[in-house]
């Protein structure tokens, strides 16, 4: 009965989508792993660790798609709920390392024995569970978004006063733990990082594991998703992005329609922050950055808001050229990016899925358009001829001389 509800859910491109997902989850780890180094077909770790990044980005990017494509509501602050889900996942790494820190105290991470703490906080409590981690990572970031989203939306604050009030939330985050006192590393955030359930962080098999769970994560993510958008719930929301003040007047509780979408998007986003901070290997304020947020966007758009396949394709693309240009021509990468932003409001206003659609339909079109019929003057000389006037746009074969 689940499945039958979910094949009902899910659309073509859904379905493709979690089958490559789940199909990278299996061979990218197994190419790395059982392929020998230097053999034809062998994935090298920084690789799988690079792409599973991706892989985060692309998840948060499909978080910001699900409120701003379908709901039509912009955020500029789920950077914020991507880096506490991060935070939550680094508290509990720092938790693991124990005596092996430079201090080798036993409970207090470094930074905190080197502030001259004496005891750890009580927000710290609890973070040398994997479960508590885990709950912490879903309802942090769900509960900041429920709260906030509960006072904007039934104040009916929408459009740029909405999107100025987010990004306002994600730089108070950021000047928050800025700050050494508030216990979170301060500038330089939680990094030597050691074990994650037992195993070396660096570990090949580790980082395998990580491109695995951050995949499957996507693919959970799509079919959530995907249950959402085609569900009756999917086109209430779909009708408050297009004429909100005429779905409220039919009777829906507009504001309660956008607080759940907000709150599963910010828990999609923080489990997304949870997966990219083990791969990257350090969690700092940085990540709260408003400009963080607007990437996302930009992501979002590139590859086409209001479609599930676009953000992820956006993701992917637009981080694998940020790597380039950061690599190859770092001081041109931000007016790369602006220009490419640029370029798809005014060109590509529905990314690159929307572009591969219109061609697809044109082709379609084409094929299907029937032949154009003769200029009346042919038609009636092939009248008197006794010809069918059907056939003059035919190409008949020249005779052999």
């Amino acid at each position: 009965m689940i499945t039958q509800a979910l094949l009902r859910a899910l659309d073509k491109k859904a379905i493709w989508l979690v089958a490559i997902l789940l199909a990278l989850a299996v061979a990218v780890p197994a190419a790395n792993l059982l392929i020998p180094a230097g053999q034809p077909g062998h994935v090298p770790t920084y690789i799988v660790t690079l792409f599973g990044k991706y892989l985060t980005y692309a998840m948060l990017a499909l978080a910001l798609d699900l409120v701003w494509g379908y709901c039509g509501i912009l955020s500029l602050g789920h950077g914020a709920f991507f880096a506490l889900g991060g935070y939550a996942m680094g508290m509990y790494l720092m938790r693991q390392i124990g005596t092996r820190g430079v201090y080798a105290h036993p409970t207090l991470p470094d930074f905190m024995v080197f502030l001259n703490w004496r005891e750890l906080p009580w927000y710290w409590q609890g973070f040398d569970q994997f479960w508590f981690a885990c709950l912490m990572i879903v309802l942090v970031p769900g509960l900041l978004a429920f709260v906030f989203g509960f006072f904007a939306f039934r104040s009916r604050v929408t459009g740029v006063y909405l999107s100025i009030i987010t990004q306002a939330m994600t730089f108070a985050l950021l000047l928050a733990f800025f700050r050494n006192d508030m216990g979170f590393g301060g500038n330089n955030g939680l990094t030597d990082f050691k074990d994650i359930l037992g195993q070396p962080v660096q570990a090949a098999t580790t980082r395998g594991a990580l491109f695995a769970a951050s995949a499957i994560a996507l693919a959970l993510s799509v079919l959530v998703c995907s249950m959402i958008v085609n569900s009756k719930l999917g086109k209430v929301m779909v009708a408050v992005r297009d004429a909100e003040s005429r779905t409220r007047f039919l009777g829906y509780r507009v504001e309660y329609v956008k607080l759940f979408a907000f709150t599963v998007s910010a828990i999609m986003a923080g489990i997304a922050g949870a997966l990219y901070v083990p791969q990257v290997g350090i969690i700092n304020p940085g990540e709260f950055e408003p400009a963080n947020s607007i990437e996302v966007v930009i992501w979002t758009a590139v590859g086409g808001r209001g479609t599930i396949v676009g953000p992820i394709i956006g993701a992917v693309l637009v981080n694998m050229g940020k790597s380039y240009f950061t690599g190859a021509l770092p001081e041109l990468w931000l007016f790369a990016l602006g220009a490419l932003f640029i370029f798809v409001t005014l060109f590509l206003p529905k990314g690159i899925v929307g572009l591969l659609g219109q061609w697809r339909d044109m082709t379609a079109r084409r094929e299907q358009a029937p032949a154009a019929p003769p200029p009346p003057a042919q038609a009636a000389v092939a009248a008197e001829r006794g010809e069918d006037p059907a056939t003059l746009g035919d190409v008949q074969p020249k005779p052999a001389e």
